[in-house]
C-alpha cells in the first residue's frame, strides 16, 4: 500500500531531528536558486558559454558568504550516516543494509539521469554537425555529478571515520583542517597545483566529520556562546584569508578568478562549513518550533521525498527554460544591460520551477520513499 505524505507527517516520530530534515532540503533548494538566478547564458554564432553573474557583478560575492550552502548538506549527510550506522550497529546488523540504501537512494536516480542524457548526447552529436559549439552547455547541464561522485566517497568510508570520531573526537577534524592548510601551502607556496585535489577529500570529510558531534549531541548541547564562537571564528578566518591575495572572494567558482575556492576546494571552505554550522545551531531551536507545525513540516517532507531527482534536473530544466524563452526575446541582454537582466530574472526561476516539477513528477517515482 501506497504511503501518502500526509501519512508520513502523521506518523512522524517525537524523536525525529526534524532540523537536519530542513537543512537537507534548504541546502539544496538554495543551490538550485543560485543556479538559476546567477547562471549568465551567452548564445550566439560561437555557440553557447555560461558565465556566473557573481564574477561579472560587483561586490555580489557577498552573498556566497551566506548562500553557498553545500557544506549543510555534507554536514547533515554526516548526522544521517552516524544515525544509520549506529542504530544498525546497536542492532548487531550488518553494514550492507546501510550501503544498500544510500546507493539505491543516489543512484537509482543518478544512473536514470546519466543514461538520458548520454542517448540525448548522442543525438546531438548525429544531428547538430556543429555540436561543438555547444558542448559548455551540456556538461553545464550535467554539472551536478560532481557533487554526488564526492558524497558517494564519503559515505563509503564513514562507518571506518564514525569509528575514529568514538575514539578520538575533536582530534581528527583538527588533523583535516591542518591537512587542508598544508596543501594549500603545498599548492600556493611550490606552484603544485595538482595536489589541490587531495583537498577534496580533506575539506568534504571534514564537514561531514562535524555531523557525527551533531549525532552525538556534543554541538545540540554547547551553549550559545560556544555556538557564537564557531560561526565567528569561521567569518573571521573567511575575512582574513580573502584578504591575503591567494583565495577569491567568492565561494563558488566563477571563471573570473585565477582560482575557485569551491574546485578543488580550498580552506576557505572549511571555514565556510564552520560559519554556516554555527549559524545553523544558533538557529536550530527557533526554526525546530517552526517545524512543529503541519505545514511547514509537510513542504520538508515533500522536498525530502525526491530531493535528489531535484537536485539532478535542475540545470536541465533551467537549458529547456532557456531555449523556451530564447525565442521570445528573453535572456539576449545577458550583463550588456544590468537592469534588464534583472528584471528577467523572476521569469528564470518561475519558468525553470514549473519545468522542473514536471521533470520531478516523472522521474521522481525512482527515489520515492518516506523520509
Amino acid at each position: 500500500m501506497k504511503t501518502t505524505i500526509e501519512e508520513i507527517v502523521k506518523k512522524t516520530p517525537a524523536t525525529r531531528d526534524r532540523y537536519v530534515d530542513f537543512l537537507r532540503a534548504f541546502s539544496i533548494i538554495v543551490v538550485v536558486i543560485g543556479h538559476w538566478l546567477s547562471a549568465v547564458v551567452i548564445k550566439n554564432e560561437n555557440g553557447i558559454r555560461v558565465n556566473n553573474a557573481v564574477g561579472m557583478i560587483p561586490g555580489l560575492w557577498i552573498l556566497t558568504w551566506v548562500l553557498q550552502v553545500m557544506p549543510l548538506f555534507f554536514f547533515v549527510g554526516g548526522f544521517s550516516n552516524a544515525r544509520t550506522i549506529n542504530s544498525l550497529r546497536n542492532k548487531g546488523e550488518s553494514l550492507i543494509a546501510f550501503y544498500k540504501k544510500r546507493a539505491v537512494r543516489l543512484l537509482k536516480p543518478t544512473v536514470f539521469f546519466l543514461i538520458i542524457w548520454i542517448i540525448i548526447t548522442i543525438f546531438f552529436v548525429i544531428l547538430v554537425p556543429e555540436w561543438q559549439k555547444y558542448r559548455i552547455g551540456i556538461i553545464a547541464t550535467v554539472g551536478p555529478l560532481w557533487f554526488l561522485a564526492v558524497y558517494l566517497f564519503v559515505t563509503l568510508i564513514s562507518p571506518f571515520m564514525l569509528t575514529l570520531h568514538r575514539s578520538k573526537k575533536l582530534l581528527i577534524p583538527v588533523i583535516l583542517l591542518i591537512l587542508t592548510a598544508l596543501i594549500d601551502y603545498i599548492r600556493f607556496k611550490f606552484d603544485v597545483p595538482a595536489i589541490a585535489w587531495l583537498n577534496v577529500f580533506s575539506v568534504w570529510v571534514f564537514v561531514h566529520q562535524i555531523g557525527y558531534f551533531y549525532e552525538d549531541g556534543s554541538l545540540v548541547n554547547l551553549p550559545f556562546v560556544a555556538k557564537f564562537l564557531i560561526a565567528i571564528s569561521g567569518l573571521a578566518g573567511l575575512s582574513i584569508l580573502t584578504n591575503t591575495g591567494i583565495y577569491p572572494k567568492s565561494m563558488i567558482g566563477t571563471g573570473f578568478e585565477k582560482i575557485s575556492n569551491m574546485n578543488p576546494p580550498t580552506i576557505c571552505i572549511s571555514f565556510l562549513s564552520l560559519w554556516l554550522i554555527g549559524l545553523a545551531m544558533i538557529l536550530r531551536d527557533k526554526i525546530n518550533k517552526w517545524l512543529d507545525k503541519a505545514t511547514p513540516w509537510f513542504f520538508v517532507v515533500l522536498a525530502n521525498q525526491t530531493i535528489m531527482t531535484l537536485y539532478l534536473w535542475h540545470l536541465t530544466a533551467y537549458t529547456i527554460s532557456f531555449l523556451i524563452l530564447y525565442q521570445f526575446g528573453l535572456g539576449h541582454h545577458t550583463l550588456d544591460n544590468i537592469s534588464v537582466w534583472w528584471l528577467e530574472r523572476p521569469v528564470f526561476l518561475i519558468m525553470p520551477a514549473i519545468i522542473l516539477i514536471g521533470l520531478i513528477k516523472i522521474f521522481g517515482r525512482l527515489e520515492k520513499s518516506g523520509i
